[in-house]
């Protein structure tokens, strides 16, 4: 009977999904109670808003990180780009008149390029032919 324990696979157990885990997620501990989870669980943008949102409100970071179960620099990335699309989102400059002179200048050199374009097709087309001798 010990024989047929070893030769049996290692039966691996899901362990219930940390708080804040993705719904349905599952960690696969290696059979060991209180293992390291093994699997990798990925985080939506409304989860990780979610969890910015929470720092934003004041709470801890690294009780926040214990919480989850996610590195503290991994959280303070996530909460250093909300920021940045945040200042982003809310630049009161509508339309930079630079910025519309580029566009414009652009859009004019295009038009500028396809007449090129056209008069020169139109130059090779026309090869005129050796000039004719005067009658006098």
């Amino acid at each position: 009977m010990v024989q047929e324990e070893e030769n049996r696979m290692p039966i691996e157990r899901f362990a219930p999904p940390a708080p804040g885990a993705p719904e349905g997620a599952r960690s696969a501990t290696g059979g060991a109670p209180g293992a390291a989870p093994t699997a990798i669980i990925r985080w939506s943008a409304n989860r990780k808003k979610d969890v910015v949102l929470r720092l934003m409100r004041g709470e801890s970071l690294d009780a926040l990180s214990r919480e989850l179960g996610v590195e503290s620099y991994r959280l303070e990335r996530w909460l250093q780009r909300a920021m940045a699309a945040i200042d982003e989102g809310l630049r009161e400059r509508g339309d930079d008149p630079l910025e519309r002179q580029l566009r414009e200048a652009t859009h004019r050199i295009g038009e500028l390029s396809l007449e090129v374009d056209v008069l020169r097709r139109e130059r090779e087309a026309r090869r005129p032919f050796a000039k004719k001798r005067s009658s006098r």
